[in-house]
């Protein structure tokens, strides 16, 4: 058994923007794996009293070695969050029929998405990587569980019941999908794990402390990976704000190529979303405010059509968020269809949520699994979610959740062949 220590003594003083990095290596079976255990502490003061928390993080898995580290901190004013501090970093497979993935507690993210093609060859249809180590030190949060709040905040700062809340800006003078050390770059921990049974299913759990990455209130979260029959997969994403008033916008940030992650770019597979309305961006791919029909736009994608086929009219590509129809309603509706040709595969996308964020990765540029080099355009991101700034705009549905009341974000993926 190995681990990590952390130790808070004693002192008085002022904190800002501290970050506590703590980090181990170990090698399990020719998977290398790394911890990351994450503090954050800012815009705040503490008075800081003597207290001492240890937190270890444990790794169970046979055949390790493991590099040490021990940071001895002058802080004080916190908590214990051993959540956020540490925990164990594991991977885990559910299997169903065809349809077989891998996760890990890392970022609760999917590591893996294996399904056939028309011609039942099997395939991985996610973008990432061979090692944890490659998910830490990526720009982007491939496969992971986004929040606090996902996508961005303008000016890295809002107002809540009359309080200003300043969070840590990482998109120029912005906040994006949670801030620096959002929730995909935390280690969850695994409540619930039933590989076996008719419905194989795991459940990742978070608790998000009061003020960290600036937002206000006790957070526990919990994202859910279920397989049922036929090829589908489904995510649930739920929140429960214990103390305060709190923004909550939880997405999955997969970055899916139904030829295979290493089959090129995405530009000639068929896309089909269900909305009538997009939110226009401002030079910082911030909501101008509006929300504005498709028609005659290279927005529109009500019928099929590929996405490269306008793609070229756009700056860069796609990263733009869609009002669904339909949703004033809180039932499952139809966000997206997408087809590869080649492949013979296809994804169906339903949500609760009111919107749809179309990225086509379009700076993507880094060695993936297997040393396939990913290219802009090389995955496209569907991620169902509320509209990005809304604690900034009374206009759009609200992502406020109140203490003692629950978040929930349903998406079902139905993957099939043709």
């Amino acid at each position: 058994m190995h681990g990590l220590l952390f130790m808070a003594g004693s002192a008085n003083g002022e904190v800002n923007n501290l970050a506590a990095l703590i980090h181990y290596q170990v090698n399990t079976t020719g998977y290398r794996r790394n911890a990351l255990c994450l503090f954050s502490i800012s815009h705040v003061q503490l008075q800081i009293k003597e207290r001492a928390c240890f937190i270890f993080c444990v790794e169970k898995m046979a055949k390790f070695s493991a590099l040490f580290c021990f940071i001895l901190l002058v802080i004080s004013g916190c908590a214990c969050i051993d959540s956020a501090m540490g925990g164990e970093i594991g991977i885990y497979e559910l299997k169903k029929g065809n349809l077989s993935m891998k996760l890990t507690t890392y970022g609760a993210r999917i590591i893996s998405l294996v399904l056939p093609d028309k011609n039942g060859k099997l395939g991985d249809v996610a973008l990432g990587f061979d090692t944890i180590e490659e998910f830490m030190n990526a720009s982007s949060p491939f496969g992971a569980t986004v929040g606090r709040v996902a996508n961005r905040i303008s000016n890295a700062r809002f107002t809540l019941n009359g309080t200003v809340y300043k969070l840590p800006a990482n998109s120029g003078n912005n906040t994006i999908h949670g801030g620096p050390i959002g929730f995909s770059k935390v280690v969850w921990k695994v409540k619930r794990y039933s590989p076996d049974g008719p419905v194989p299913y795991i459940v990742f759990a978070y608790h998000s402390f009061d003020g960290e990455q600036g937002f206000p209130g006790d957070l526990f979260v919990k994202t859910t990976y279920k397989l049922l029959g036929d090829n589908q997969l489904c995510i649930t994403m739920e929140a429960k704000a214990l103390n305060k008033a709190t923004p909550v916008c939880l997405v999955n940030h997969a970055f899916w190529n139904l030829g295979g992650h290493n089959s090129g770019d995405i530009l000639s597979e068929k896309i089909q979303i269900f909305a009538s309305r997009y939110l226009p961006l401002d030079n910082q791919l911030i909501p101008t405010g509006e929300i504005v029909t498709v028609k005659e736009t290279p927005y529109d994608f009500l019928k099929p059509n590929t996405i490269g086929s306008r793609i070229n009219e756009l700056p860069k590509g796609y990263d733009t968020n869609y009002a669904l129809d339909g949703s004033g309603n809180k039932k499952l509706r139809k966000a997206a269809i997408v087809h590869d040709e080649k492949s013979g595969r296809a994804m169906e996308i339903l949500t609760n949520q009111p919107g749809v964020q179309l990225f086509t990765s379009n700076t993507l540029n880094v060695k993936g699994k297997g040393g396939f080099m990913y290219k802009p355009h090389g995955a496209l991101s569907l991620e169902t979610q509320g509209f990005p700034d809304s604690v900034n705009h009374p206009n759009f549905p609200s992502q406020i959740v109140n203490p003692g009341k629950l978040y929930k974000h349903y998406m079902l993926f139905k993957f099939s062949t043709f």
